[in-house]
């Protein structure tokens, strides 16, 4: 099959932001911008892989930004954003086999849904580009000198957005051939070379955030979109293991330094695999052994970090959302609370959710049974999470 690949341009120094840091790399939800551009594009089904293009001088601010996805060594940009994206696409170039189709998406649109992702690339299947775009809708008026100088007609005028999707050797030869023209978007470097690009209806919703009242307004739709969710499910999960020698266990994503290790066939990591069941178990689909078998040696030491996010997928594929989480670890040894705060970072980042809905807590059996004796621990999670009325 035909590979697909996303070219994240998170290149720009967002100057009209203003703030600390540019645009990709503020806040929103709890996460960075493009950590929620990347992971839209990451999870979705038509979408073999992820390359992201950034400012080589924002590097740290990147790494932070996408600490816990697992992506390529990013490619550095240009001077301009047409430049950013040829580098983009000459790496692209050189991956054997070369990708068939390539969507070329704004980092700082972290909104863009699944549909249309989809949309974008189905129309390349008869087209060799096409783009999201959103039919002007206001009365457009031309300003000359601060005074209207005249109506603009504005049927059949549409608001360019991205993803914007190409045959890959088509938009790569074009960007080859007017390279430094500079170029307001993609799609202007296809038309200059004579491709045919075909306008995909797009989500008004998928906004750019240039400036603070966009961050504002991605805020709200995202609060918007977590409470538009009317079905409310509710999942609890259980895990043990048993103590084994070693130095130290991981609990809740985080090495915690021990006279010990949790036995088990992954890292053994009881709150990840408790809030795991959770969420399966809110959605109906079963437990973590059955998506991922003990018996299966492809997951011998795994990261448990892969069965959360695994859990979290399934539940945006069905359109919903993680409202809350809360894990409960059960042990005399070793103390939580110094590794708490780090705890609930991790899950919140697996999550996609801002650390105040993530919860951590520790209890101990006043010495009695198994975690008692320090044999092993215990843990126990429940899951809230929002799903569409089916």
């Amino acid at each position: 099959m035909t590979s697909c690949v996303a070219l994240i341009v998170a290149a720009g120094s967002g100057e009209r932001f203003g703030g600390d840091r540019p645009k990709q790399y503020q806040r929103l939800a709890g996460r960075a911008v493009l950590h929620h551009t990347i992971s839209t594009f990451l999870r979705h089904p038509a979408v073999d892989a992820v390359q992201v293009v950034i400012q080589p001088a924002h590097r740290e601010l990147y790494d932070a930004a996408v600490a816990d996805l697992a992506l390529p060594e990013p490619v550095a940009g240009g001077a301009t954003r047409q430049d950013s994206v040829r580098l983009g696409l000459e790496r692209l170039a050189a991956l054997d086999p070369v990708p068939g189709f390539v969507l070329i998406h704004d980092a700082a649109r972290p909104l863009v849904d699944d549909a249309t992702i989809q949309a974008v690339r189905d129309r390349l299947d008869a087209v060799p580009a096409a783009i999201a775009a959103v039919a002007v809708t206001d009365t457009l008026k031309r300003g000359v000198a601060g005074l209207i100088g005249g109506t603009v007609e504005r049927a059949g005028l549409w608001r360019a957005q991205t993803p914007q999707g190409f045959r890959f050797a088509d938009i790569l030869g074009a960007h080859r051939e007017f390279a430094g023209a500079e170029l307001t978007d993609d799609a202007a470097v296809a038309e200059r070379a004579g491709l045919e690009v075909a306008l995909v209806e797009g989500n008004a919703d998928n906004l750019k955030v240039t400036n603070q009242d966009d961050l504002a307004r991605a805020a709200m739709l995202m609060n918007a979109s977590l409470l538009t969710l009317p079905d409310i499910r509710t999942g609890q999960g259980f895990d043990v293991h048993r103590f084994a020698p070693g130095d130290h266990v991981v609990l809740c994503g985080v090495a915690v330094p021990h006279d010990a290790r949790l036995e088990g066939h992954s890292d053994a990591d009881v709150g990840l695999h408790a809030l795991t069941d959770a969420i399966l178990g809110a959605l109906g689909s079963g437990d973590i052994g059955s998506h991922f078998p003990p018996s299966d040696p492809q997951w011998r030491g795994a990261d448990s970090a892969m069965f959360l996010r695994h859990a979290v997928d399934l539940v945006r594929q069905r359109g919903g959302m993680i409202a809350h989480a809360d894990v409960t670890l059960i042990c005399e040894r070793p103390k939580i609370g110094p590794h708490r705060d780090a705890m609930v970072a991790r899950m919140a980042e697996l999550l996609g959710i801002a650390p105040d809905r993530v919860s951590v807590k520790a209890t101990t059996t006043e010495r009695l049974g198994f975690t008692g004796r320090g044999e092993g621990i215990a843990a126990q999670a429940v899951a809230t999470v929002r799903l569409p009325v089916s």
